[in-house]
């Protein structure tokens, strides 16, 4: 199984997500980690699960994804507007990921929460993606 796929499924979704005029116009960055002070919104990259997707003739590897939204916005009205063009710049995307051959990405739940005695809004999505590995 190849363990790169996760950077390279994050670099092409970053890519994707970057390139939408109305997702950038909405938040301040898409980082693996907010540096510290950044400003609100923001999209950051949660947790990844990897795990050996393989066929007999062909390497793959499947993937499970969170992105966080973050918002410092009172009520998740802000965050789920985000949340939604996220998942709808994502979800069945064609995207190119570098080293692998994207089979399918699929949007799959949405969790919200505030955090920080409500002072934060988050909303997680949580995608799905299936990559043959070319080698």
């Amino acid at each position: 199984m190849s363990l790169s796929a996760v950077l390279a499924l994050r670099k092409a979704m970053r890519a994707r997500l970057a390139a939408d005029p109305e997702l950038t116009s909405r938040v301040a960055g898409f980082f693996d980690e907010a540096p510290a002070g950044a400003v609100h919104p923001y999209v950051a990259f949660g947790d990844a699960q990897a795990r050996d997707w393989s066929a007999s003739l062909s390497p793959g590897v499947e993937q499970f994804v969170v992105l966080h939204v973050w918002t410092t916005q009172r009520g998740l009205a802000g965050a789920l507007a985000i949340a939604q063009r996220l998942a709808a710049a994502l979800d069945e995307a064609p995207l190119a990921v570098e080293g692998h051959r994207l089979v399918d990405l699929r949007f799959l739940s949405l969790e919200t929460r505030r955090d920080n005695a409500g002072r934060f809004a988050r909303a997680s999505l949580r995608f799905r993606a299936t990559l043959e590995i070319l080698e």
